[in-house]
């Protein structure tokens, strides 16, 4: 049976004269992985900054429904929420570890049990011999999947991924596709915000399609094609978008967007020094 995780009602979002978005309404489902599409001005990151709870909307409400059934503003439930920005905000002066501890402790998760979960996921992501590096030194790619690493410490039901391949070799982008997959796979509701049009149709089984503001389409990506009448979800993006794109989707500068990430994921207490888990504790940077 299917149940609503996330629900988007009649969501508009103002700012000033601009209306970024206009009336958006979607029930996101357990299990779902949704390819959120859209060019550049169309309303698709200030949807993602509604949906983890940065913005409040103009209008309507985005509610976070629990297993009871009981609804709670999304802004009260962020630990059920996994974020990767496109600007990673990790600290440079930690190891990948030390980077995904921090979050994990904002969170309530025991070392240990983080540990574990952290070594598990990061063997999917071949890298597991970098947990210990500095992530001073590291690639975008490397960072990214730090990134991805520390948004899943917490065992979210939620995951907001902003071009989570960016930066990352074929093979590394691969292995994140087939991590997201089997995450869909366990239940988990991810929001997969991409450029990448033939990559959402490998990935996600759901694509919503947001232009000038609007919802323009939402269904799976054979669904869109047979409606547009076309062989590729890119072909489809094309027939549905057809109207001129605006070019400005929000007046805010993004500065401000990776300050919250940073708030949101990294907190504002400094980690008490311990040994590493793996050898019976942590070891401070």
């Amino acid at each position: 049976m299917t149940r609503t995780l996330l629900s988007i009602r009649g969501v508009s979002k103002n700012f000033g004269d601009v209306e970024a978005l206009k009336t958006i309404t979607l029930d996101l489902n357990k299990g779902d992985i949704v390819g959120l599409v859209g060019g550049n001005g169309a309303g698709k990151t200030t949807l993602l900054r509604l949906l983890c709870g940065l913005y409040k909307p103009s209008a309507g409400q985005v509610v976070f429904v629990d297993d009871g059934g009981i609804e709670h503003p999304i802004h009260k439930v962020r630990s059920n929420l996994g974020v990767v920005p496109e600007s990673t905000g990790l600290y440079a002066r930690l190891t990948a570890w030390e980077n995904i501890r921090y979050h994990s402790r904002l969170n309530n998760i025991d070392d240990k049990q983080a540990w574990n979960r952290t070594l598990r996921l990061a063997k999917a992501l071949e890298m597991e011999g970098d947990l210990q590096r500095q992530t001073r030194g590291f690639s975008r790619g490397m960072r990214q999947k730090t990134a991805l690493l520390r948004a899943l410490s917490h065992d979210p039901d939620i995951l907001l991924l902003d071009e989570p391949t960016g930066g990352l070799d074929v093979t590394s982008a691969r292995r994140v596709r087939d991590l997201v997959r089997k995450l869909g796979d366990e239940g988990r509701t991810v929001i997969y915000s991409t450029h990448q049009l033939n990559e959402a149709q490998q990935v996600c089984d759901r694509i919503v399609i947001i232009h000038n503001g609007t919802l323009r389409a939402d269904g799976s990506p054979s669904k869109l094609m047979e409606d547009t009448g076309t062989d590729s979800l890119e072909d489809a993006f094309v027939e549905l978008t057809q109207d001129e794109s605006r070019e400005v989707e929000t007046p805010e500068p993004a500065s401000k967007f990776q300050q919250f990430w940073s708030r949101l994921t990294a907190g504002r207490k400094r980690l008490p020094a311990s040994e590493s888990p793996q050898n019976g504790g942590e070891k401070d940077a």
